[in-house]
C-alpha cells in the first residue's frame, strides 16, 4: 500500500498493477521514494510522463528526488500550466480603466500537441520468441499488455530503438521491470524478468537483449509486455508484426 495525500483526510490507494483498471488516478499526491523515476511513477498511476511533469512544473530531463511530493491532480486543461499576469492600477483610479490581460494558452497547447505527435510511425519487433498466452484486455479481466510464454533465462529483446528510463523492482505486480522510451509518444515495458541487463539512461537498439525471462512478481515464467501511447495502454498486437 502507498499513501496518497490530499488536502482532506489521508487516503490510501493500492498500487495499480498489471491486472488492475487502467484509468488514471487524478487525486491526491505521491511522495517520491529512493530509486523512483518520473516515468515509473507516471506508469504506476497510468499518467503520461510529460503530463505529470507539466502538472508539477518539472522540465526535461525530469529529475526528481526522494521526499519530493508530486501532485496527481490535473487541474490545468491539457496538463499545460497557464501563466497569468496582473495589472495594478494607480491609487485612486478606477479599475474599470484596466483590461484583464489576455493569456494565449491555445497556441501553447497546440504546439505541445503537435510536438507530441511527431515521428509517431515506427517499427516494432517481438520482444521474445514465445507464443502469446494472454491477450490485451481492458474489460472485466484487465491486462494492460500481452503475456508471452518462455523458459527462465531465455532472452528478452528491446521491441524498438529507445532509451531505458526505468530498470528496477519498484512497481508491485511487475517484478523485475524495464521501461524504454522510444519517442515522445511511445513507451514499452518488459516485466517479470529474472535478470535485468540494462540500466537507466542506456540506449537500446531494436532486437538487443535487455533481460532474461523469469517469474518475478508472477506465478510462472513468462514475459509481460506493454506498449503505452501518450501514457495510455494500447494493444501490442496492433503494433507488432504478424508472425
Amino acid at each position: 500500500m502507498i499513501s496518497v495525500t490530499s488536502c482532506g483526510p489521508t487516503r490510501y490507494e493500492p498500487i495499480r498493477n498489471v491486472y488492475r483498471p487502467a484509468a488514471p488516478i487524478t487525486q491526491g499526491s505521491h511522495k517520491v521514494r529512493p530509486g523512483e523515476t518520473l516515468y515509473a511513477i507516471a506508469w504506476r498511476y497510468n499518467w503520461d510522463h510529460e503530463q505529470l511533469a507539466r502538472a508539477n512544473g518539472i522540465s526535461s530531463p525530469y529529475r526528481i528526488y526522494p521526499g519530493q511530493i508530486l501532485s496527481l491532480e490535473n487541474k490545468v486543461p491539457g496538463g499545460v500550466r497557464q501563466s497569468t499576469q496582473s495589472s495594478a492600477g494607480s491609487k485612486g483610479k478606477s479599475s474599470s480603466r484596466y483590461k484583464k490581460p489576455v493569456t494565449h494558452t491555445k497556441p501553447v497547447q497546440e504546439k505541445v500537441a503537435n510536438q507530441r505527435h511527431k515521428k509517431v510511425d515506427m517499427s516494432w519487433s517481438w520482444p521474445t520468441k514465445g507464443p502469446v498466452i494472454e491477450t490485451f484486455s481492458l474489460g472485466k479481466r484487465v491486462n494492460k499488455g500481452i503475456d508471452l510464454a518462455g523458459k527462465r533465462g531465455e532472452p528478452v529483446f528491446s521491441a524498438a530503438d529507445g532509451k531505458v528510463v526505468y530498470s528496477g523492482t519498484g512497481l508491485i505486480g511487475y517484478g523485475n521491470l524495464i521501461i524504454i522510451k522510444h519517442s515522445e509518444v511511445y513507451l514499452s515495458a518488459y516485466a517479470h524478468n529474472s535478470r535485468l541487463l540494462v540500466k537507466e539512461g542506456q540506449t537500446t537498439k531494436a532486437g538487443q537483449k535487455i533481460a532474461e525471462i523469469g517469474s518475478s512478481g508472477a506465478n510462472r515464467d513468462k514475459l509481460h509486455f506493454e506498449i503505452r501511447r501518450n501514457g495510455k495502454p494500447v494493444n501490442p498486437l496492433q503494433y507488432l508484426p504478424s508472425r
